[in-house]
């Protein structure tokens, strides 16, 4: 019996362990707490669970040579000092996450070792690329070029579940890495010039989509667009733009809170301060008399303006202690959003995710194609955020395991061999980008 390593126990991982262990795969889960990794496991006679942190050398060295694969749904930091113990033993490895220079770097040692080490399969990154990279292929056959091409995703609640907050968003997955992701800056090509976005203008000017099922969308950049030119292949194209979907009402109130420095990590002491007294002390207001209206000013808006009332909804104007001494405004207000904003226990979330091309072609044709998927979550089963990072990695642990995946060194999902299969087998699991040919060029995004 093939034996996987799984190290995290997050909001995430469910799918993958229940995946594996259905396919007779003995799965082990190492997590800092034990009783996460025995809920998903739930009694499997093929599963174990380790209790485990990531400073403990010793028993990660043990568990990657006692496995034949492992897959690290760890925060991307942990992924090399993974990946190290995963060379020294020969062994394969998994991840979702996007892949820094300092793991591009085991190349050519993972090919000495003879494994693969194949990151971005799970959602975002993940099935982006392999639909993406179905169709520029199938595009590229018919010796067409892309000409643009913008790819948007977002993990968001389901449209009963969003009103009642003015944020329009609450968390199914890493609600600090969500939060984060606002100190992002962005870069993308469009209509044939670099477009650089300084972070704090990160969430200024979204564009804007009608959704089909969903309603009008709201996208930011998605940080570095530029180097999926040359990963996808595309070297004539004049747009390469990479974005977030969110409901409108999440950028005008980030923007805001951005402005007033409250998601900033540096650190302050906040000893006996208020939430209107760090803002009026993150702002240089003298006091916090009349806050609200000192903040509009601030802004340059009005009081009754989406992203004042957010702030006052989410709890940012009023006199209640902190409780907090040296911190940082990233943490306070981040935790402030979690308090007020994880989904609940009866609501769904959904994925959305849209690709969408200009195709020429030596005839002259011109065409417009868009693939689109819209996931729901299930609140008696799993997010739709679970299912969609966690499953692509499984398909793949699942191939690398049958010898079906046969490539050596650092990988990401973007070659036929991996990208069919895999989803191929999602759709099986009713986990499918729809794809929509010879639409007009009116249908671009603009």
């Amino acid at each position: 019996m093939k034996k996987v390593l799984i190290l995290g126990a997050g909001m995430v991982v469910k799918p993958i362990v229940k995946y594996l262990l259905e396919k007779n795969i003995a799965v082990t889960v190492a997590s800092r707490t034990r009783s996460k990794a025995d809920a998903m496991i739930d009694g499997h006679p093929n599963g174990t669970a380790v209790e485990w942190t990531v400073d403990d050398g010793k028993t990660l060295d043990r568990l990657v040579s006692g496995h034949d694969l492992t897959v690290s749904l760890l925060p991307w930091i942990h992924h090399i000092m993974v990946a190290r113990h995963c060379i020294k033993h020969k062994k394969n490895l998994v991840t979702t996450s996007y892949v820094k220079p300092e793991m591009r770097a085991f190349d050519q040692e993972a090919r000495d070792a003879g494994i693969i080490i194949l990151n971005e399969l799970g959602l975002d990154p993940g099935i982006d690329h392999m639909s993406a990279m179905r169709i520029i292929d199938h595009v590229h056959g018919k010796n067409g070029k892309i000409e643009e091409f913008y790819s948007i995703c977002g993990a968001l609640p389901a449209p009963e579940s969003a009103g009642d907050n003015p944020f329009r968003y609450k968390f199914s997955w890493s609600p600090k890495g969500v939060i984060l992701a606002g100190n992002n800056d962005g870069r993308f090509l469009r209509h044939g010039e670099e477009v650089y976005v300084p972070t704090e203008d990160l969430f200024k000017n979204p564009l804007k989509v009608d959704f089909a099922g969903v309603g009008e969308l709201d996208i930011y950049p998605n940080r570095d667009s530029m180097p999926y030119i040359e990963l996808y292949g595309i070297p004539e194209t004049k747009t390469m733009l990479r974005g977030t979907f969110r409901y409108p009402g999440w950028c005008e109130s980030l923007d805001a809170i951005k402005a007033l420095k409250l998601l900033a990590n540096d650190t302050y002491d906040f000893t006996g301060k208020t939430y209107a007294g760090m803002v009026a002390m993150l702002a240089g207001f003298d006091n916090t008399k009349e806050i609200q209206g000192k903040v509009a000013s601030y802004l340059d808006t009005d009081t009754g303006a989406h992203a004042i009332k957010a702030m006052e909804w989410l709890g940012l104007f009023s006199n209640k202690r902190m409780n907090r001494r040296q911190d940082t405004p990233f943490e306070i207000v981040s935790d402030l959003m979690i308090e007020k904003m994880m989904i609940g226990s009866g609501e769904r979330d959904m994925v959305a995710m849209q690709h969408v091309f200009l195709a020429s072609y030596p005839d002259g044709k011109r065409e417009v194609i868009k693939s689109s998927m819209l996931d729901f979550g299930s609140p008696s089963t799993d997010t739709a955020i679970a299912r969609t990072v966690a499953l692509p990695a499984a398909v793949g642990v699942e191939m690398i395991l049958q010898g079906k995946i046969i490539e050596k060194g650092v990988h990401i999902p973007v070659i036929p061999s991996i990208y069919n299969p895999v989803l191929d087998a999602l759709e099986s699991m009713e986990i499918r980008m729809e794809e929509k040919f010879g639409l007009p060029e009116t249908d671009i995004i603009r």
